[in-house]
């Protein structure tokens, strides 16, 4: 029976892949699996990192990774935000020339133009794999007013913080819709962040992700039980269950990140964990492997 689950779980996965790999050309089943019944982003298990690998690649943070990943179930994603030289927001995860050239774009961008803050037009106009189409955050704001069941996890750089969650509220609030900002889930990297975000905007949500904190257990316990953030992230090296089962009894929701592995996942919830931030996994393949999992286990 064992054997049976496994291979039940690989024939799920593989599915979800192809799945996702042919989601980057369709849009035509855009939004036909959302569900009124989902009033928070915790009410889903995943977080799409970087919008979502596609193409077998991760970090593109691109629209086309998106679609694919929305189309496998997924409604929650992360996204790197960076400022231009011309300080516009952008979906990009560093300006490196390890980044560029991962993202294939040696031959879109002059040589002198590969390890720096691209402005704004330069960033639109390069495409990333080729063909996949970058984002700023006004396309940002377009997405989650074109999918209303979608919550977006921001990433940003600790230095750049202050104006990038300023130019994102001005821009839902003065430009779009002002609503929208109740589905975006700021993420801070250390305590007297939570401060510097809610002196922009009070964010119905908050994460603490830890990969970077020197926090000690209790210390995150503390802070997040006196604040009421709603989830903490940590580093598969941060878990403990009795670190996560302290968090679990304040309420607070746990994520580890990044996995891609339904095994992995399963293991981490024996735990405790409730969710995770992955770059391939789907909800779609998760609920499968679960109804799988529940079979194998009889």
């Amino acid at each position: 029976m064992r054997k049976l689950f496994m291979l039940l779980i690989l024939v799920g996965i593989t599915a979800g892949i192809i799945l996702t790999s042919s989601g980057e050309s369709s849009g035509s089943n855009r939004k036909s699996s959302s569900s009124t019944s989902h009033t928070n982003f915790t009410d889903y298990k995943l977080i799409s990192h970087a919008m979502g690998s596609i193409q077998n690649q991760a970090y593109t943070n691109s629209y086309e990774a998106f679609v694919a990943n929305y189309e496998q179930g997924n409604r929650v994603f992360e996204v790197d935000l960076l400022l231009t030289e011309d300080h516009q927001v952008v979906a990009r995860h560093e300006w490196t020339q390890s980044m560029t050239k991962e993202l294939q774009q040696e031959e879109e961008l002059p040589e002198d133009r590969q390890a720096v803050p691209l402005t704004h037009k330069e960033f639109k106009e390069s495409d990333i794999l080729g063909k996949l189409k970058p984002l700023d955050w006004g396309d940002i704001l377009d997405l989650m007013e074109e999918y209303p069941d979608i919550y977006m996890v921001t990433d940003t750089k600790e230095q750049q913080q202050v104006d990038i969650l300023s130019l994102m509220v001005k821009e839902a609030e003065q430009r779009r819709n002002p609503k929208l900002l109740q589905r975006i889930v700021p993420q801070i990297y250390d305590q007297p962040m939570l401060k510097t975000v809610q002196g922009v905007y009070e964010f119905p949500s908050i994460i603490y992700t830890l990969y970077a904190s020197k926090d000690t257990d209790q210390e995150v316990i503390d802070f997040v039980t006196k604040n009421k953030i709603t989830g903490v992230t940590m580093p598969e090296n941060r878990t403990s269950e009795s670190f996560v089962s302290k968090l679990n009894k304040v309420g607070v929701v746990t994520y580890v990140h990044t996995i891609n592995d339904i095994a992995d996942m399963k293991k981490y919830e024996k735990m405790g964990i409730y969710g995770f931030y992955t770059d391939d996994l789907s909800e779609m393949v998760l609920n499968s492997a679960n109804k799988w999992y529940l079979l194998g286990s009889k």
